[in-house]
Parts: structure tokens; sequence; C-alpha cells
């Protein structure tokens, strides 16, 4: 299904970019966002893609930021951690909360978009992709119900629905279970080592120790999709 570079990212070819909305995805995963973006906009909703494929460099970047402090780390409910004391893996365990290891993301894939309702959003703002946004009460709540509703029948599932000892809570992440649940076992360790012994990333040595149960906990360790959602 996927190639070594293709799946840890290293390549975009497996992707097509759409201009309007903008956003990348595999072929198939990006004829079933439309219809599901089509099916919200009957409702009233603008279901705006906010994160789609994601290459490698770029996942290098945001591991990079989180890595040097340069950028912050979350708790799950979406508070600024204090990183005094941390040791290296700390810093490393934290960032998975979040983000994924570069080669290891699922948005590497093209199977994968960060979702936003963009009839709602007040001029100027930007999402953050934080708890509070999607809670009761919050700007995307609405959206989420009816993602609740109508996501299966259209093939997309939340791996991040709940917290398993991996990421954490992710619910406007939508993966497209047909291609993503192939391309999962195309990632092997053997893929990933290599991905990672190739590259500069921060914490590198620990991070190949780490690498089988990082492999285990933040990647296969997913909300699987419903039946339905795998035809």
């Amino acid at each position: 299904m996927f190639d070594e570079l293709q799946v840890t990212g290293r390549v975009r070819t497996h992707v097509v970019q759409h201009d309007a909305p903008r956003f990348a995805a595999h072929p198939d995963v990006a004829a079933a966002f439309l219809r599901l973006r089509a099916a919200a906009a009957r409702d009233g909703i603008e279901l705006r893609p906010y994160s789609s494929f994601r290459g490698y460099a770029a996942q290098s970047r945001i591991w990079e930021m989180k890595f040097s402090g340069r950028a912050p780390l979350y708790d799950m409910d979406g508070n600024v951690r204090d990183r005094t004391g941390w040791t290296e893996d700390d810093v490393i365990a934290h960032i998975l909360d979040w983000s994924a290891l570069p080669g290891a993301s699922r948005h590497q894939w093209g199977t994968e978009i960060d979702v936003v309702d963009g009839a709602v959003l007040p001029p100027g703002y930007k999402p953050r992709l934080l708890p509070d946004e999607v809670a009761e009460g919050g700007l995307f709540a609405p959206l989420h119900r009816w993602l609740d509703a109508h996501i299966h029948e259209h093939g997309f599932f939340r791996p991040y629905a709940r917290y398993q000892g991996g990421m954490f809570p992710e619910p406007w992440h939508l993966s497209y279970a047909p291609v993503a649940m192939r391309a999962i076992d195309d990632l092997t360790l053997d893929v990933l080592r290599r991905a990672t012994e190739a590259s500069g990333l921060s914490g590198k040595r620990r991070i190949l120790e780490l690498l089988p149960q990082i492999l285990e906990r933040h990647v296969r360790n997913i909300v699987p999709p419903p039946p339905e959602c795998r035809r």
C-alpha cells in the first residue's frame, strides 16, 4: 500500500493537493472528506480542514520547537506545563502526549484531517485545537455533536477518541479507516528505526532506545474504527 518513504512522510507522492478548501490527502481520503464536508454544509457547518497531510520535515519542526522549549507543552486539560527539573525522558514523554514522533505521525499517511467549523470562527480567531474548544459550551461543541452522528457514515473515525495511555484525546482528529488501517500495518519498527537513524532529531539516541515502546503506545494504541468504517 505505502512504500517506506511514503509511510514515514518523507515524500508526498501518495497525496493530492486541493485548494478550495486547501488541504492535501490521499485521493480516496480527499474524496471521502469532500463528501463529508458537503453533508456538513447541508446542516449549516463549514467543515474546514485545519491540518491534513504533514510531511516528515514539518513534523520535525514541531518536534524541535517542543524539545527545545520554544513551544509550550500542555497537560491533558490544555494547561501549559512547567518543565522545571525535567529529564530528557520527561521531555520526550510529554511531547508525545500531543505530538507524534517524526516518521510515526498518522498525518504523514494523508489519511488524517484535523477539522474546525469555519462558520463559527470569530474574526481573527486562530483555533488552538485544545479541549476547551470542543467541551460543552465551547466554540466547536456543536460541530462535534454533528461529527458524532455522521463521520462513520463516510468512513471516518477518531483514533484518539479517549485516553488509553498514549496520545491525549483529540476529537478534532479524523481518520479515514479504509486507508489508514492499511497504512498502520506498513509502519513497522524496522521502517521507523531506519527513518529515525537517518534523522538529526534532538534526543535521537534516547528515542531509538524507546522506539518499540513509542510504536506500541503512540502509534498502534488507538481507538479502533467500527466495522462499518472499514469498507
